[in-house]
């Protein structure tokens, strides 16, 4: 499947992304490296092993950011002008170290900007680990190009 221009979302619609990812120790350590995040229950196993969850945690905003470059092929690639939001994100279960994530992304609402050359999209996009539970979700609005003003 190829990226998507304003006309081509459609409210209701959902997508599947075919990609998925399995989340490794390095991929967490590297991200809260990057991003300056030394919360213990990240990267200290002593520390999350005395937690209600037992084990380390995959940072949340590392699920997010994976999920949304998850979608990317499928929706914006390309045909994007700027992500506008990211809205109402939840972790209802953790993401740990070796589980398996993918994604879904469902069109909820899309309306041409007032100039009518680019469309604004919004999609509820859910991510769902190896067993099908819900670890994360988030509403994403994009400006979009329209095909009609770039051929």
């Amino acid at each position: 499947m190829t990226s998507r221009y304003y006309e081509e979302f459609t409210v209701g619609q959902t997508i599947e992304h075919e990609k998925r990812r399995t989340v490794s120790e390095s991929d967490n350590q590297q991200f809260c490296d990057m991003t300056m995040n030394q919360q213990p229950l990240h990267l200290d196993a002593e520390f999350a092993a005395n937690t209600q969850f037992g084990k380390r945690l995959v940072n949340g905003l590392y699920t997010m950011s994976l999920a949304v470059g998850m979608t990317i092929p499928d929706t914006t690639d390309g045909t994007i002008v700027a992500n506008l939001s990211y809205d109402d994100v939840s972790h209802p279960k953790p993401v740990f170290h070796g589980d398996t994530i993918c994604a879904q992304s469902t069109v909820t609402d899309k309306r041409e900007t007032s100039d009518g050359e680019r469309g604004v999209v919004t999609m509820h996009v859910e991510v769902f680990n190896q067993d099908d539970d819900l670890v994360c979700e988030f509403e994403r609005t994009v400006l979009s190009l329209k095909r009609e003003n770039v051929e």
